[in-house]
């Protein structure tokens, strides 16, 4: 009696263990740095951390590439693979599937957006220099000091000519370089007038000196400021920006779902490949795609013209999909966690993201 429920107990603790016996089918989505395959080896962030997590836990397993995240976390549900590994964020809806399950996350990012980067030329850098808002105002500086150059000439120009003399273009002259040294409080000391008609005009120039300098100062800068950010290769500078933009987004992804959020007019492409191609082709403003990938694109192709936004969307968190009550979930998770204490994690993504 004694011996037979020892061995039922042997039997019931290997039944986990056998379950795990079998060859496992992973079902593999996404794009680099997480799914990358060259030569038909797969390898990026996902696969090296599955990798090393199935060595610890001496599982046997297979790929089985899907076409999507969503066709990939359906196969799971389904029972057609035994697990589903890529960029596959852990979101609300998919937490209330009852037929799935999450380990805990072995990545942490963001929602990203890819915009257009195009460095202005010669000219458009001047612009605001050369500009209307720039040119009024020197017009209008000029204007105030030919103005008040004749009328300290008119003033001084009987008791006064050896600094403003009777010759018109010459007095005049003079009585604006008085007005622009006292414009600019430089005073060199050469010209001041002796007359109190003249000396009462300089009074009331000085005074709308102050007025004139410090509009016209604040007057520039604004048009400077909102020129320069006109050089901006892209129209989006904040999220609110995104209202109504044609923003390329990646079927099966989560991209659609902040896009609705940010209430962007979305464009559907197959892949981020597709995408940046609409992108370059300046058939979208931008991208919506977690930033990891994004940032490995860039990586990769420093000549591409294109950045990141500076500002993330949202934040992203990635874990392996099982099926609801799966015995892999908490192996994984122990040794999920050991890799990200231990550094190895950060690891794997430092090698392949910077």
């Amino acid at each position: 009696m004694i011996r037979t429920l020892l061995l039922t107990g042997i039997v019931l603790i290997s039944l986990p263990i056998q379950g795990f016996a079998k060859e496992l089918r992973v079902g593999v989505s996404g794009s680099p740095p997480f799914v990358m395959e060259q030569d038909g080896v797969l390898s990026g962030i996902s696969i090296e951390i599955w990798k090393d997590v199935a060595k610890r836990l001496d599982h046997q397993y297979k790929f089985v590439v899907q076409p999507n995240t969503n066709a990939n976390v359906q196969a799971v549900a389904e029972g057609s693979i035994d697990l589903a590994i890529g960029p596959i964020s852990i979101t609300p809806k998919r937490l209330a599937n009852p037929k799935i399950d999450f380990t805990q996350p072995y990545f942490h990012g963001y929602e990203g957006l890819l915009i257009p980067q195009k460095a202005p030329g010669l000219i458009a850098r001047l612009r605001p220099f050369i500009g209307w808002a720039a040119l009024s105002s020197v017009g209008i500086l000029v204007s105030l000091l030919f103005i008040f150059g004749n009328l300290i000439w008119v003033a001084e120009r009987r008791k006064n000519t050896e600094q403003f003399p009777r010759e018109y273009l010459h007095g005049v002259g003079n009585g604006m370089w008085f007005g622009l040294v006292t414009l600019t409080t430089v005073g060199y000391g050469d010209r001041a007038p002796l007359s109190k008609s003249g000396r009462t005009i300089a009074g009331v120039w000085m005074v709308m000196s102050l007025v004139a300098v410090s509009s016209i100062t604040a007057g520039l800068a604004s048009a400077f400021t909102l020129s320069l950010a006109e050089l901006a290769p892209a129209s989006i500078r904040n999220k609110g920006d995104l209202r109504g933009k044609r923003i390329a987004i990646v079927e099966g992804t989560t991209s659609l779902k902040w896009g609705r959020l940010y209430e962007i007019n979305p464009f559907p492409t197959k892949n981020l490949d597709e995408a940046i191609e609409t992108l370059k082709e300046r058939k979208v403003e931008g991208i919506i795609f977690d930033e990891a990938p994004l940032r490995h694109y860039l990586k990769e192709n420093k000549e591409s013209h294109l950045k990141l936004a500076n500002f993330p969307l949202a934040v992203q968190t990635y874990g392996f999909v099982l099926p609801t009550g799966s015995p892999l979930r908490n192996p994984l998770n122990i040794e999920l966690l050991g890799m990200e204490r231990s550094g190895e994690t950060e690891q794997i993504e430092n090698r392949l993201l910077d």
